[in-house]
């Protein structure tokens, strides 16, 4: 029958049977019938990572490696050895599988073998075996799995740190939730972009006087009386704009106790939520009547006055300090170190702190306020620390002397009297300016000993101290002493 005719009758076959599902070749011999020994190995080759051919005996008789990396390995040791000896223990009953299923021509089944490797780990090769000719040969055809081990470990590894992450997470939301039920604060999250409430602790809705499932969705503020209402809204645009407002006082319609109410920015994904916090004031909480005009005072003051931590971060200012800092509202320095407006970095803050926790107080310290827009500003500050009650801090207060120091003769504002004086500039110049103004101190101290001793004769004072009449005149004038008039002499 000729090849036109077996495949008409292949196709007339395959018609009769409607659709064939094909698990091997209809007619192997025809088309691979001329196939010797040489093409038969190259198609074993071509078709695997790894082609090993055993005996009957499962002995392996050569070794085909078609990978480059696999190459590497030592294989050729393998041959005249059992291939049950080539693999780690635990694959050793697959490899007893794969030689039963191919000398029984049962169904081929493809099984994952680990070979042991002196390089690293153990190679991964995916086996499937098949006993060809009459004398028992079988051929095993492996895929290098190594490739895909990578990426179920990577996908393992992926899965690991995202389970790890969630519970992290779950954690952190179990946390929050109970201390957002427990707070005996009302707290209530306010949508930025709607104004609605979208959700309430339970202080909450006893404070307003309704349940979480009627209070979540409605507007905010609702139930405060007109002038509450219009300071929480205020409160809210101000909390959009900066990220935190400071506490205001606030009532409900039908309650005459007094709240206050604070309210500060959180991020959840891509929106904005506004956090607010409703206390109620406590009746002795209030500061004495005293104590309170004495803070609007400070609060009014033109002196700057600063409060901040041990550490040099600002608590809060008044309006007077805002304005040498050139500031436009207290929200830009709170949190902030004092040191960033305050004389040379590094130096000034360090002094005032350093003899702060010392001394406890320091008085008219010297130095210059540099404003956000550059600005300079001769400065006195006088500061306290307090190491006791709820949050240790320290109060500067900042005097601007700069049209005192303009009023002031520039020999008399730059010069000291003494050496008491000179000793007390240590640490608020440096040291090049401290030498400067020592010179100056004893040259002049020792021109005014030379007056007194020639009793103001200035032939003889220049005489005494080395100089000509001219340079003593140039000093005279530099630091204003005597009569310079042509006729003093």
């Amino acid at each position: 029958m000729s090849t036109r005719q077996d495949q008409g009758e292949v196709a007339e076959r395959n018609a009769d049977r409607g659709t064939v599902h094909v698990t091997s070749f209809e007619a192997p011999k025809r088309p691979l019938g001329a196939l010797d020994a040489e093409d038969a190995a190259n198609l074993i080759a071509a078709a695997s990572d790894v082609a090993l051919v055993l005996d009957g005996e499962g002995v392996i008789r050569d070794v085909s490696v078609g990978s480059a990396e696999l190459s590497l390995e030592a294989y050729g040791s393998w041959i005249g050895q059992p291939w049950i000896q080539t693999v780690t223990a635990e694959s050793r009953p697959k490899v007893e599988a794969l030689l039963r299923d191919a000398q029984a021509r049962t169904q081929r089944r493809w099984r994952h073998v680990n070979h042991p490797s002196g390089a690293g780990p153990d190679i991964p090769i995916l086996y499937s075996a098949v006993q060809v000719g009459s004398n028992g040969q079988v051929v095993a055809f492996g895929r290098d799995l190594r490739s895909v081990s990578v990426l179920q470990q990577r996908l393992i590894d992926a899965q690991q740190a995202m389970e790890r992450d969630y519970w992290r997470l779950r954690h952190v939301e179990t946390r929050y939730r109970m201390l957002f039920q427990m707070a005996s604060e009302a707290i209530i999250i306010v949508d930025s972009a709607t104004a609605r409430i979208v959700e309430a602790n339970p202080a909450a809705t006893l404070l307003l006087g309704e349940t979480t499932k009627r209070i979540v969705g409605r507007a905010f503020p609702e139930g405060f009386d007109a002038e509450s209402s219009q300071a929480l809204e205020a409160l809210l645009a101000r909390a959009r704009a900066v990220g935190r407002s400071e506490d205001v006082p606030v009532r409900l319609e039908n309650d005459p106790r007094p709240f206050v109410a604070s309210a500060s920015v959180i991020q959840q994904d891509n929106a904005a939520l506004i956090l607010v916090r409703i206390a109620m004031l406590q009746p002795d909480a209030g500061l004495p009547r005293a104590k309170s005009m004495l803070l609007r005072v400070v609060e009014s003051a033109p002196d700057g006055f600063v409060v901040t931590d041990y550490e040099g971060k600002i608590l809060t200012a008044n309006l007077a300090f805002i304005q040498l800092a050139q500031l436009s509202s207290e929200d830009q320095a709170a949190g902030e170190s004092l040191e960033r407006w305050l004389g040379r970095p590094g130096v000034d803050l360090n002094v005032l702190l350093t003899n702060l926790r010392q001394h406890g107080a320091v008085r008219l310290f010297a130095t210059t306020l540099r404003g956000e827009f550059g600005s300079t500003a001769e400065v006195e500050i006088s500061a306290v620390a307090v190491p006791h009650g709820e949050q240790r801090c320290m109060g500067f207060t900042i005097r601007h002397v700069g049209q005192r120091l303009a009023a002031e003769p520039r020999a008399a504002r730059n010069l000291p009297r003494s050496v008491e004086q000179l000793t007390e500039l240590v640490g608020r110049v440096s040291l090049k300016e401290l030498v400067r103004e020592s010179t100056d101190l004893i040259e002049r101290l020792c021109i005014e000993a030379a007056l007194e001793l020639t009793r103001d004769n200035r032939a003889s004072a220049a005489e005494m101290l080395g100089l000509s009449r001219q340079s003593l005149y140039v000093k005279l004038r530099r630091y204003g002493l005597g009569d310079l008039s042509p006729d003093g002499e």
